[in-house]
């Protein structure tokens, strides 16, 4: 099977793993992007620890599930998102203001789109979550 997005895959394994009641997930391959992205969720108490193995090939990681994951996708082409088009994009992906996080890669790193609006910042929108 030929992998086109290590990202999907990732977020594909996390949510059927959370929506089948599992403790744990093992996530392979690894990128630094699945790092970056694991831990941005992580921060935000949408799962528990990581444990990043290490093993001379594509590596893996460890994924200990909270039971918070409801949905979350890779949005596909990562479009650039202005600082002044974050809220609307928001509005349109999250189901309600209070509820769920757009993750963007900016010039700062990896980070939120609460993060991007507080840093004052734009870039490419990556995934989202809730």
């Amino acid at each position: 099977m030929v992998r086109i997005s290590v990202l999907r895959d990732c977020l594909n394994g996390i949510c059927n793993a959370e929506k089948r009641g599992k403790r744990q997930v093992q996530v392979r391959p690894n990128s630094k992007v699945v790092i970056k992205f694991l831990q941005v969720m992580q921060k935000h108490g949408y799962i528990g620890d990581l444990e990043i193995i290490d093993d001379h090939r594509a590596g893996k990681v460890v994924v200990d599930l909270v039971g918070r994951i409801n949905k979350c996708g890779v949005i596909s082409p990562r479009f650039d998102v202005c600082l002044g088009d974050i809220e609307q994009l928001a509005s349109n992906i999250l189901p309600s203001r209070q509820f769920g996080h757009l993750v963007l890669t900016t010039t700062y790193g990896i980070m939120t789109h609460e993060e991007a609006r507080r840093k004052h910042t734009g870039g490419k929108i990556l995934v989202f979550f809730f």
